[in-house]
């Protein structure tokens, strides 16, 4: 399963991708709508850092704006993918814009019939939110287990992207299932760094090597021997 991060800050993308695990990002208006500056100037330099499929959402109703909208997103950067709320509209959208090569990320999928729509209609993702379900009391495991089920035996190439990531169990879930992708607030990526024994692992070797000065000095010396770095 590839990781995306769910965001619309760019120091939160500049902070997990030196972590070496993005392999792209997915936005929305109201994650763009907390950020200062102009939303092509951000969605650009997403782009930019994680050298991958960027999501950025149409905001119409009717398909005919979504088009419009999606072609220019679609041209503020070649990573762009274009988010599009599922809808009829969202669907004709959708229809449109693979047709012209533009790759579709359709959102707000809550059950396997939508996302059987959204791959018919040429989606290249189909999102489903987890955190959003599970809100309203409805197993989100077993939706998206209905989903990915449904979408493989057709041998479609829409892949199902999880959503609305609440807690690093979701994370897990998502891979168990077998989602292609899960999109992750910088916010559950952090907690998935943390366990106790990893904690008290490291002071403990940590201790251990310091409790040898001269291991350390050989370290040192190892490590200076090395050609510099470009």
């Amino acid at each position: 399963m590839r990781f995306f991060i769910d965001t619309g800050s760019v120091a939160e993308v500049e902070e997990i991708a030196g972590w070496g695990i993005l392999s792209g990002a997915t936005t929305n208006p109201s994650l763009l709508a907390k950020e200062d500056g102009d939303p092509g100037d951000i969605i650009r330099r997403i782009c930019e850092l994680v050298q991958g499929p960027v999501s950025a959402e149409v905001v119409s109703d009717d398909a005919a704006d979504m088009i419009e909208e999606g072609r220019a997103l679609a041209a503020l950067h070649e990573h762009v993918v274009v988010k599009v709320p599922f809808s009829s509209e969202g669907l004709r959208a959708t229809r449109a814009l693979s047709g012209e090569g533009i790759r579709v990320n359709m959102t707000l999928v809550f059950s396997a019939n939508q996302a059987l729509l959204a791959a018919q209609a040429g989606a290249t993702y189909a999102s489903c939110f987890m955190g959003r379900l599970d809100d309203i009391s409805i197993d989100s495991a077993a939706v998206l287990g209905e989903i990915v089920a449904a979408l493989r035996p057709g041998g479609t190439t829409t892949e199902v992207l999880a959503a609305s990531m609440r807690h690093p169990e979701h994370v897990v879930t998502a891979a168990r299932l077998g989602c292609e992708v899960a999109t992750v607030p910088a916010k559950v990526f952090r907690q998935m760094l943390d366990h106790p024994l990893t904690e008290t692992g490291r002071e403990r070797f940590k201790k251990d090597w310091q409790s040898r000065p001269e291991f350390g000095e050989w370290l040192r010396e190892l490590v200076s021997k090395q050609p510099a770095s470009t």
